[in-house]
C-alpha cells in the first residue's frame, strides 16, 4: 500500500485510491461521420502507467502506448488530453441513468479513482497530486472531458445507425461537466516522467500554491 510522505503538505485533500489503470490502444470511435458509433474493445487494463509530457503509455508485457499518446502512430494528442481521470462514483450516477452494463471504465479513461461523490472541475482547479511509490507526482490543467455523440449514443442503447435525437442531447447535457471525466497534464517540474500503479493514492489540492 502506498503510504504518506512524512512532510505531506496539509493543502492536500484525499480524493481515493486508484483501482484501475488502463489505455486506449486505438481509437474508441470508429467508422465515418456521421455514421460513428463507440465500441470499447481497444481498452486494455495495465497495473500500472508511465506518464510523460506526450501522454501515457501503458507498462505490462512491454511498452503500450495510449492512442492519445504524442508519439502513437494514430496519436489523438492535442496538447490538453495526453492524461484522463476518472471516478467510480460517476459510474453510479451513469448505471443508474443507463444500465449496470456501463462498467467502470468503460469511457476509457487512463486513471480511476475510487470516490463515492461526485466530483466537478472546479474540485480539481489548483490540481491533483498522486502519491505513488517514486514519490508525488502533480496532474494540472484539469479540463472536463467533453462528452461526445457516439459515447452518449452507446450509453443511451442506441443502434449505430440510429440518428441523435433530443434524448442523446440530455445525455450530453448529463456526461457534461465532468462526469465522462477529466483530461489533465503532467507538471514535469524537472521530472520527465512519473510511474503510477493501481493502489496509489489521489489527493486534489485545496489552494493554489
Amino acid at each position: 500500500m502506498t503510504t504518506i510522505p512524512t512532510a505531506f503538505p496539509d493543502d492536500m485533500e484525499l480524493i481515493g485510491p486508484i483501482v484501475r489503470l488502463q489505455v486506449q490502444t486505438a481509437s474508441l470511435k470508429c467508422g465515418e461521420k456521421p455514421h460513428r458509433w463507440f465500441d470499447p474493445a481497444p481498452i486494455r487494463p495495465v497495473p500500472a502507467l508511465r506518464l510523460d509530457a506526450g501522454g501515457v503509455t501503458g507498462l505490462d508485457d512491454g511498452d503500450i502506448p495510449d492512442v492519445h499518446h504524442r508519439d502513437h502512430p494514430q496519436s489523438k494528442f492535442r496538447d490538453e488530453n495526453g492524461v484522463s481521470v476518472g471516478f467510480t462514483g460517476h459510474y453510479v450516477r451513469i448505471r443508474e441513468r443507463y444500465g449496470d452494463q456501463l462498467t467502470d471504465g468503460i469511457a476509457g479513461e487512463n486513471i480511476l479513482v475510487d470516490a463515492d461523490r461526485t466530483v466537478n472541475e472546479a474540485d480539481l482547479e489548483a490540481g491533483i497530486v498522486i502519491v505513488s511509490g517514486d514519490g508525488p507526482l502533480a496532474l494540472e490543467a484539469i479540463l472536463a472531458a467533453a462528452p461526445c455523440v457516439e459515447f452518449s449514443k452507446f450509453c443511451a442503447g442506441y443502434a449505430r445507425d440510429q440518428r441523435p435525437d433530443r434524448h442523446i442531447t440530455e445525455t450530453l447535457q448529463f456526461l457534461h461537466q465532468g462526469i465522462r471525466g477529466f483530461y489533465a497534464t503532467l507538471a514535469t517540474n524537472g521530472v520527465s516522467a512519473a510511474r503510477v500503479a493501481v493502489g496509489d493514492l489521489v489527493y486534489r489540492r485545496t489552494s493554489r500554491g
